[in-house]
């Protein structure tokens, strides 16, 4: 741009600064504003703003760090609440399951016990001996067979014949060894005649109950026939 001095006796001041007039400005708002209060408002008033802002821009860094995390750990969460459900439903399976083998269990506990005390009643019986009575034992008798016998056990009295008074003995020994048979007591034992021969006629009582599991042997119902 051309500038053209009008009056050329004097001469053209130069162009100060363009900061010139802004310091000359806060110089002047300096000493218009002599309270040393206000100064001090004015100066938190600032630092307030300035720590607002630095909060502000480290949570928005912060979020957007976070937000991955976030993400990761919805999907996480979806999957172990499925987990959890799955497992739920199979713990009431389950619980249903063992309810209702405790119903069969508590129907059919008490079916096959007689049929068992023949069984270990027959396999310990010696030769030349046979019985006459096998029965539920009286509760006068079965209390005093036992003072341990539990509500669930079956007490039984035998009663029977044998031409050998060592076989009696050795019946005993044998009852007594089985795992399903227990407090077996000698009631009786005397010599008796039975069709014009002597015989040793007894009466005994024992518990049954049930074994240990090692000696439980299980078969199958049924089997495939080829």
């Amino acid at each position: 741009m051309i500038t053209i001095n009008l009056r050329p006796g004097q001469k053209r001041k130069r162009t100060g600064s363009p900061f010139a007039g802004v310091s000359e400005r806060a110089k002047a708002i300096g000493a218009r504003v002599k309270d040393p209060l206000l100064l001090a408002a004015a100066a938190a008033w600032i630092g307030v703003l300035l720590w607002l802002g630095w909060v502000w821009t480290s949570n928005t860094r912060e979020l957007h760090a976070l937000t991955p995390r976030l993400e990761q750990v919805r999907v996480e969460h979806k999957r172990f609440k499925n987990f959890i459900a799955q497992k739920r439903h199979q713990e009431l399976i389950r619980d249903s399951l063992v309810s209702q083998i405790g119903v069969i269990r508590t129907v059919d506990g008490d079916r096959y016990v007689w049929p068992h005390v023949l069984d270990e009643v027959a396999r310990a019986l010696p030769a030349y001996t046979w019985l006459t009575e096998l029965a539920p034992a009286s509760a006068a008798t079965a209390a005093d067979s036992s003072d341990t016998t539990s509500s669930k056990a079956l007490a039984f009295k035998i009663t029977g014949r044998t031409v050998d008074i060592q076989a009696y003995t050795r019946f005993l020994r044998q009852l007594e060894a089985s795992p399903w048979v227990e407090n077996v007591s000698p009631i009786s034992a005397m010599t008796v005649v039975e069709n014009e021969r002597p015989v040793t006629a007894f009466t005994l009582t024992a518990t049954f109950h049930k074994a240990d599991s090692a000696y439980i042997r299980t078969v199958a119902l049924s089997q495939s026939v080829r």
